[in-house]
């Protein structure tokens, strides 16, 4: 297949040991694993995909979960001896710039969950709106329910769901490659002891210049004063001369992260789940 051909470039890093609470297979990542690869191959769609696999520290088997869900000629398979969550990220980032398969580009992490179909919305919203310029799958319930998230969203009515800005989210999104040029150097950030968190805030900009606030946090909620420090220490740049990116996610949500305390809402997992753990043991 000819690189020009593929609608979606995708790093997808991968971890063979259980973090947080997940809903499903608590004790078995290799289950887990599988079980969120099968539901993004199903998101998908018709879509041409040129999956990189990340294996951090995984055992040989894990591979085979790849192969069986996507065709060899698709696939690049990376074996790491346990590098850690910032150098995977870091390496996918190079991945997705130097690659020329695709104009559009997809950060994924293991434990993600995927409804069918849907995949397809998110690219064609990024494509038909010019300040589009990121896209999560996922709705966190941290929109709804953390002080961090009270605040005016844009919203955009487009293939059934509404699309809202939000400031922040984890590190499975959607982009450009062009976009992720332009942001390379602040996406670097999080290697400098910090977490992603940091490098949206920069990204989005959301209330770096009200000190007021910023200082207020140091006896309200010191982690996310530290969060700001860390934004100004290392991005000031961008915050002082860099554009002001928009990130959006869709309503109601496309995936959700895999922790039982942070499922999207609407969507009714229990039964999405019952029936997930049903197919395993057939």
């Amino acid at each position: 297949m000819n690189k020009q051909n593929y609608d979606l470039a995708v790093a997808y890093r991968i971890y063979p040991k259980v973090s947080g609470n997940p809903p499903i297979f608590k004790n078995d990542k290799r289950k887990l694993a599988e079980s969120c690869l099968k539901s993004f191959k199903n998101c998908l769609g018709n879509l041409k995909v040129k999956l990189w696999v990340i294996l951090d520290n995984c055992p040989p088997d894990y591979e085979n979960i790849f192969r069986e869900n996507f065709d060899e000629s698709d696939l690049e398979i990376i074996r790491l001896n346990g590098v850690g969550n910032m150098a995977t990220f870091l390496l996918q980032l190079d991945i997705l710039l130097n690659q020329n398969y695709s104009e559009i580009v997809y950060f994924a992490e293991d434990d993600y969950y995927y409804l069918p179909n849907q995949f397809e919305k998110m690219i064609s919203f990024l494509q038909n709106y010019r300040e589009a310029d990121f896209i999560t799958p996922y709705d966190h319930l941290d929109h709804y329910t953390t002080f961090f998230h009270r605040y005016k969203s844009n919203i955009k009515s487009f293939k059934g769901k509404h699309w809202r800005t939000i400031h922040s989210t984890c590190c499975t999104f959607l982009t450009k490659k062009s976009t992720l040029k332009q942001t390379e150097k602040v996406f670097k950030i999080y290697s400098k002891e910090t977490i992603l968190l940091t490098t949206w805030i920069c990204l989005t900009k959301y209330k770096v210049f009200n000190f007021s606030e910023i200082a207020k946090l140091w006896f309200k909620n010191r982690t996310f004063f530290i969060f700001y420090y860390k934004a100004w220490r290392y991005g000031w740049k961008q915050i002082i001369l860099g554009k002001r990116w928009k990130l959006w996610c869709p309503i109601p949500t496309i995936a959700t992260h895999m922790e039982t305390l942070c499922l999207a809402p609407i969507i009714d997992w229990e039964t999405v789940f019952k029936e997930e753990v049903h197919r395993f043991s057939r």
